[in-house]
Order: C-alpha cells, then sequence, then structure tokens
C-alpha cells in the first residue's frame, strides 16, 4: 500500500510504503510520479534507508538532482508516517 505524501505545484505525486521488513531491518519504498505526454507519467522509485534509486523514467539529471535531495531532507518524517500508517493517521485527523 502507498500513502500520499507531497504534491507538488507541477502535480508531482510523492508517496510512500507502509514500512518493509527485509532481513530484519526497516525499508520504505518512495514513489514519485508526473503527468507527463509522451510517456504518460514519468516516474521514479527510491528505497530508503538506502536511497537505491530504480525505475527512473523521463526526469532530467536536474530533476532526480532535486529528488535526491527532497527525499533526503524528508527521510524522518517518511519514516515517521510510514510506521504509523501514513500522514494522515500519524497526525491524528
Amino acid at each position: 500500500m502507498l500513502y500520499n505524501f507531497m504534491e507538488l505545484p507541477d502535480e508531482t505525486i510523492i508517496s510512500h510504503s507502509e514500512i518493509i521488513n527485509k532481513d530484519g531491518k526497516d525499508h520504505v519504498k518512495v514513489y514519485i510520479e508526473t503527468p507527463d505526454e509522451k510517456n504518460c507519467f514519468n516516474h521514479a522509485t527510491c528505497w530508503l534507508p538506502e536511497d537505491e534509486w530504480v525505475d527512473v523514467l523521463g526526469y532530467t539529471q536536474k530533476q532526480m538532482d532535486y529528488f535526491k535531495d527532497f527525499v533526503d531532507s524528508e527521510k524522518h518524517l517518511i519514516f515517521e508516517f510510514a510506521k504509523n500508517g501514513g500522514l494522515l493517521n500519524a497526525s491524528g485527523l
């Protein structure tokens, strides 16, 4: 299951999974997608805490640099929300 984390002004949606335990370690999948006329959706996936980016389609290096910095700066919140069932559950809304 993916939980919405944020929508950017250009309609890019950033979402994340719940905590996924692999080999005794907690991981979170972060998924980014932006509507695009050519590709339908540009997208990228990042696995935390490793910051492993996979399945990247349609984004420029400048865009990826922005997403990498963004995810790195929000990693602590993403993990917290992933532990608590997404932003809405974590905030009690």
